[in-house]
This record gives structure tokens, C-alpha cells and sequence, in this order.
């Protein structure tokens, strides 16, 4: 008995050193490239400039201002399924914020995902994606971080549940999702293809929530859409040529819904209107046209959807009577609706997605697109929580992704209450 524990002693000891050292030959190592001179996050006009459109670009006041605080001073709550993060203060006060950081620093962060103090960063901060800027654009918006006003307010600390609150967790989770790297440059496409993939792949980080993750909070990668966690929006696949995807789109329609929230095929709610009205609209045409080449070059990275069986004739009567009565006067009989001021409902592939949680959020709590300068004054959706029932809101849904050429599968009473008490934000 003694020699079969000896063995087996043997052999764990065996598989344990093997872990070790296929761990130390895999483990991200942290990468380091120097800054081209100091003159590259020098406070000069044209660094701060570059630097504050590349903010604009990566939507950093998302998740670095409060709700009704100072731009870019941190503390706004970030929900996950493992707790909640805090975005940090970003201003260049020396005791909270940025101010005792140096370009380097900044550059790790973004490229390493690694603190200052050496510890590791949650991937709440998107550095799986930050990693593919060049050294020269990271030091360009550390030279506009360093030109804002320094703003004291202590960082609060993350509520993570154990043990996604260990440094050894969050060690683990990076040996199996991070890499550092820089975006590729391709050879073989064009100068807007490649501005375009670096925008959506680094600064943009789009698949952060087009992309599903799995129970440890890993994402695949790629654009095949997923629900975003805690939030309760399902961000679509924008590869496919069914559902939302972007594979059909013609690329002024996709850049017009990405400067201004709207566009001839459909329009943006909950946090993609958030990123429109931050973000997109502040990108320059150029910059916008590169992403939407990019967009719709990308080959579907799973099989489209088989057709859906139709709804119930009981759903289909009900919903119709409810449309009439409730949607008609703005999005039209014929469901294609007015313009940009109520989007098309007929022939609109974000409501005949296999997932309709965003059709029954919009129904339920209403909302509005984004405010932008191209369309300034949006046209909004009033709540329908308070005047229909779960199985009414399931008909009316159902019926209008069943119309005019749409074919989705019918939505129950069940999915509806789902979602009844989810704040729209």
C-alpha cells in the first residue's frame, strides 16, 4: 500500500511540475515597448488634440464618470456576474488620479493590463483589446489625460465575491484569455480596411459586448453577438447576414447609424446609444467609413439561424389588434414606419433576432436614440409597462416579427415578465 501512495505521489508530483512548467511557457508575459522620445506625450497641442479624439474613440468617459460627476474622475459602478467594479480616476491628480503615473506606466496598463503598483487589473478595464494600440496613440492620450484638471477623489474599491477577488484568480483567468499583443497590420487589404479593424478590434473594443463569454467571464472573440451580463441587452452578431448582422448592410448605412443613431434600416437604443452619443458621432468620416469596411468584409463565425416557426394564429389576432390600437399611428400600418423618426419595422432584422430581449425591453420601458448633431432631437418610444400585460406585450412583439416579410418565432408571456423589472438602464 505504502509503494502505490509512493507512486501516486510520484505522479501527481509529475503532472504538477508539468502544469508549472507548460503555465511559465504559455503565461502572458508582460511586453514592453519604449516611447519614440519624451516629446510623444509632450503636453503639445497636437498630442492633446490626437489624444482627446482617441479618448472620444475608446468611449473612455463610459466607464470612467459617474453619473452626474466629473468627466473622467472614476466611480462609476461597473455590475458583473462576479461583483462590482468601480471605474478609476483618470484625472491627473497626484494623490488619486493619474497625476504620480508616468507614460510608461499608462502604456503598461493599456498593453499588459498591469497597474502601476504591479498589480493586476480586472478585465473590466478592456485591456484584452487596449493591448492592440500603438505605443505612439497610448502616448498621445496620456499627454490628454495629463491636460485635464486634476479632480481629488479617492478610488472606490471593487466589491468582487471570493475568489474573484484574489490577484491568483485573476492570474488564472489571464493565462487562459490574455495575450499581449499589438493590432497585425495586413498586407494584403487596404490602408482603410486595417485603420478599420484596428479601431473595431483595439480602441472601439466592440466584441467586449458582441461577443458571448462563458461562466468565467472569457470571451471567444470575434462578433457573433451574445447578452451583455447584468445589463440585459443582447448585443447582435454584426457578421451574420441574418438577425442584425451588418453582412448586408450597405456601408453609408452603416456609417450614418454610427454618426448619428439612426438610419433608413433601423436605429440604436440602450448602450449602443450610450456608445453613439460618447463616442461615434465624435469620429471622423474617414474613421467611420474604415470600421464599416471592416464590418462588413468579416465572414459569419457561426451558421445563420434555420427559419423560425410562425407564431400562434391566437397571438398573431391579439398582437394585431394591440399594433392598430398602440403602434400603427407611428410606425405605420404597413410597418415602415417615418423616416428616421420612427424607425421601419417591417424588414427590421434587430427585431426579428432568435433572442428578442431588446424588442421586449424597448416595448416594456420604452427609450429613446441617441442626441447627436446629426440627429439632435430623436424621436422616442413611450413605455408600454404600465398599459400591457405580459401576454399582451408577448402578442404585440410577436405580431410585428411575424409582419410585412419578417419570420421570428413567437414570444411568450414567460419572456416578457422576464424582463418586466430590469430598469432600461
Amino acid at each position: 500500500m505504502k509503494r502505490v501512495f509512493a507512486r501516486l505521489g510520484i505522479v501527481l508530483l509529475a503532472l504538477l511540475l508539468a502544469l508549472v512548467a507548460w503555465a511559465v511557457a504559455v503565461w502572458p508575459r508582460a511586453e514592453f515597448m519604449p516611447a519614440r522620445s519624451p516629446q510623444a506625450w509632450a503636453s503639445t497641442p497636437d498630442n492633446i488634440a490626437r489624444g482627446a479624439y482617441l479618448a472620444r474613440a475608446g468611449d473612455c468617459i463610459g466607464c470612467h464618470t459617474a453619473r452626474g460627476g466629473t468627466a473622467y474622475a472614476g466611480g462609476r459602478a461597473l455590475d458583473t456576474p462576479f461583483g462590482r467594479l468601480y471605474g478609476p480616476n483618470l484625472t491627473p491628480d497626484p494623490a488619486t488620479g493619474l497625476g504620480a503615473w508616468s507614460a510608461d506606466d499608462f502604456w503598461n496598463a493599456l498593453h499588459n493590463g498591469i497597474g502601476r503598483d504591479g498589480r493586476l487589473l480586472y478585465p473590466a478595464f478592456p485591456y484584452t483589446h487596449t493591448t492592440r494600440v500603438t505605443r505612439d496613440d497610448a502616448d498621445a492620450l496620456f499627454a490628454w489625460l495629463r491636460s485635464l484638471a486634476p479632480v481629488r477623489q479617492p478610488n472606490r474599491p471593487h466589491a468582487l465575491r471570493f475568489p474573484y477577488d484574489s490577484q491568483l484568480a485573476l492570474a488564472g483567468w489571464r493565462l487562459l484569455y490574455f495575450r499581449p499583443g499589438v493590432q497585425p497590420v495586413d498586407q494584403a487589404r487596404p490602408a482603410a480596411w486595417n485603420r478599420g479593424a484596428y479601431l473595431v478590434e483595439g480602441l472601439g473594443h466592440c466584441s467586449a459586448c458582441h461577443s458571448t463569454r462563458n461562466l468565467l467571464g472569457g470571451s471567444g472573440g470575434g462578433l457573433s453577438g451574445g447578452l451583455i451580463p447584468v445589463s440585459g441587452w443582447y448585443a447582435p452578431a454584426l457578421t451574420l447576414r441574418s438577425g442584425a448582422g451588418l453582412g448586408e448592410w450597405d456601408v453609408p448605412h452603416i456609417v450614418q447609424l454610427l454618426r448619428t443613431g439612426v438610419s433608413s434600416q433601423g436605429a440604436v437604443y440602450g448602450p449602443m446609444a450610450e456608445v453613439v452619443q460618447q463616442s461615434l458621432q465624435y469620429l471622423s468620416e474617414p474613421d467611420l467609413r474604415a470600421m464599416a469596411v471592416y464590418l462588413t468584409s468579416l465572414p459569419p463565425d457561426r451558421d445563420e439561424a434555420p427559419p423560425a416557426a410562425p407564431p400562434g394564429e391566437a397571438a398573431l389576432k391579439l398582437g394585431g389588434k394591440l399594433y392598430d390600437k398602440h403602434c400603427a399611428d407611428c410606425h405605420g400600418a404597413n410597418g415602415r414606419g417615418n423616416g428616421n423618426m420612427y424607425p421601419p419595422l417591417a424588414g427590421n432584422r434587430a427585431l426579428t433576432m432568435a433572442e428578442p430581449v431588446n424588442a421586449i425591453r424597448i416595448v416594456l420601458s420604452g427609450g429613446f436614440p441617441p442626441s447627436t448633431a446629426g440627429n439632435p432631437r430623436p424621436y422616442g418610444m413611450p413605455p408600454f409597462s404600465p398599459v400591457l400585460n405580459d401576454t399582451e406585450a408577448a402578442a404585440v412583439i410577436s405580431y410585428v416579427r411575424a409582419s410585412w416579410g419578417n419570420a421570428a418565432s413567437e414570444v411568450t408571456a414567460a419572456q416578457v415578465n422576464r424582463y418586466r423589472a430590469v430598469p432600461l438602464d
